[in-house]
């Protein structure tokens, strides 16, 4: 008798990951961006220098390894490069903050008119159109105006602009499972 040999299956998430091994820019970009993220989340431990301390005899130096001053200082003599990290962070919070915002938003609004439908579905779409329309400076404007110069309620506006393209996705998901077996069973 001739036994066949077993076949295994891969998962998704399985052939994924092996794509991912073969394509050497994402590797190299995955690499560095980890290296920056490292740099931005210990660079209290990094740099000699705070962030706002003035160093009054290195004004407009250039860039030196002697003296700690990595990127060079500015015109009031603090230090770049601690000033380049410190800025990092701020950036990963904002990307981070607005992306969860955006996120929640976005599929529960995708959700909600994918879902109901109808006329409630026309509306919410009419609504996502007109905001497709305004442009995103001018919305943020707006936010931070009604709301004030509050860090955390300018990552909201931030993330309460970029929302649009997920509640599309997700609505039209929705769309796509509402009528399955699986979801009437």
């Amino acid at each position: 008798t001739c036994a066949l040999p077993i076949l295994q299956g891969r998962s998704l998430m399985h052939e994924s990951y092996h794509r991912l091994l073969k394509n050497k820019l994402a590797i190299i970009g995955f690499i560095l961006l980890f290296i920056i993220i490292s740099l931005i989340l210990l660079a209290p431990y990094i740099t000699a220098y705070p962030m706002d301390d003035t160093d009054w005899g290195a004004m407009l130096k250039p860039p030196s390894w002697e003296n700690g001053h990595y990127f060079g200082t500015d015109l009031l003599g603090r230090d770049i490069f601690a000033r380049t990290l410190y800025g990092g962070r701020m950036s990963l919070i904002v990307g981070i903050v607005a992306t969860i915002v955006s996120i929640i938003i976005g599929i529960t609004y995708g959700a909600v008119s994918g879902f109901v439908g109808g006329k409630v579905d026309a509306i919410m779409m009419r609504v996502v159109d007109i905001l497709y329309a305004l442009p995103f400076m001018f919305f943020v404007i707006l936010l931070t105006v009604f709301f004030g110069r509050n860090i955390l309620l300018i990552f909201i506006a931030i993330g309460a602009t970029n929302w649009l393209d997920l509640a599309r996705i997700v609505r039209g998901q929705t769309l796509s499972l509402k009528h399955k077996e699986f979801v009437d069973a």
